[in-house]
């Protein structure tokens, strides 16, 4: 296990080494001045090239690449040229914004899914199935701002029963901010309970038509205990690897949903970043999502070993 974790702890350096390569390189190529972005059209291009000048943007490549490198290894994110301070505290702001978000939506609908695709299983070919499977792709195949629109419309304009906006403001209670992640979490339920209940749904059947479960069903075990300890532990493996895949996207790429609804997430701040030319933002706030995709990976290989002994093994071989 301990070979097993040292090898993917080198995976994780080596991903995230290539990853601010791309970020920081694919950054500078982007078209537009940053100078001229934070002055404005109507700035003198000798005001312009002086900023980019006091900036360092006109260094060479490598060397910024690497005094920005150097910088990350010891906490400094680098200085924002939009708003000339410090990115770090815009980036973990964000990062904690979205990180709400997504954890209230995964609390809701991993359990849906999971459910879902349990009962589609244990139905399989019948009503329950296609109704869970019909409704999961469907739901899937809708864009979140045709979801988020719709969810606007109906409970934050027609009924009133929601607030429009995500953001609480400074200083709400918990329950308020739970008030107000309500609407941008229903688009989010909507898409991803398709992807679960169907690897949930894909487990319990190879789990059901496995070996262990016609010997479990021949010794007459109660239907609730068999599904329980023989089915559950194994069916749900592949939905782990899904369940993981899923948070990088649940707090890196809610772009539309936040701005939509008003969120200052850290997708939210990338766009915005990109749109101004921010280059310390957008490539802070690219590499967050980067470490966030790789611990979740991380965390989805740990469970998988701990839930399957067969991989345990492999890893200490």
């Amino acid at each position: 296990m301990a070979t097993f974790l040292l090898r993917r702890l080198g995976l994780m350096i080596l991903t995230l080494w290539i990853l601010s390569l791309i970020v920081f390189f694919a950054g500078q190529i982007l078209p537009g001045d940053p100078g001229r972005a934070i002055l404005g059209n109507l700035a003198s291009q000798t005001s312009v090239h002086a900023l980019d000048q006091q900036l360092g943007v006109n260094r060479p490549l490598l060397t910024r690449y690497l005094s920005w490198v150097g910088g990350l290894f010891h906490g400094d994110m680098g200085v924002s040229y939009a708003y000339r301070t410090p990115v770090e505290p815009f980036v973990r702001a964000a990062l904690i914004n979205s990180v709400k978000l997504g954890v209230l939506a995964f609390v809701i609908v991993v359990p849906l899914g999971i459910l879902g695709g349990v009962i589609a299983a244990l139905n399989e070919g019948r009503f329950p199935d296609r109704v869970i499977s019909v409704t999961g792709l469907s739901l899937a195949t809708v864009p979140e701002f045709v979801s988020g629109i719709v969810v606007i419309v109906i409970f934050g304009v027609s009924l009133k029963v929601l607030p429009v906006s995500a953001s609480a403001g400074a200083g709400a209670s918990a329950l308020s901010q739970l008030d107000h992640l309500i609407l941008p979490t229903i688009p989010l339920v909507f898409i991803l309970f398709g992807y679960i209940a169907r690897m949930a749904r894909a487990g319990t059947i190879e789990a059901l038509n496995s070996d262990y479960a016609r010997t479990a069903t021949l010794k007459g075990l109660p239907r609730a205990t068999f599904i329980r300890r023989h089915i559950l532990r194994n069916s749900l493996l592949p939905t782990i690897t899904v369940i993981a895949t899923q948070t990088g996207y649940l707090i890196g790429g809610l772009v539309v949903v936040e701005t939509l609804f008003n969120y200052q997430g850290i997708g939210n701040l990338i766009y915005k970043a990109a749109q101004a030319k921010d280059f310390p933002m957008l490539e802070a706030g690219v590499l967050t999502i980067g470490v966030v995709y790789v611990l979740a990976t991380l965390a989805a290989d740990l469970l998988l070993t701990a839930f399957n002994p067969r991989l345990r093994i492999g890893a200490s071989t």
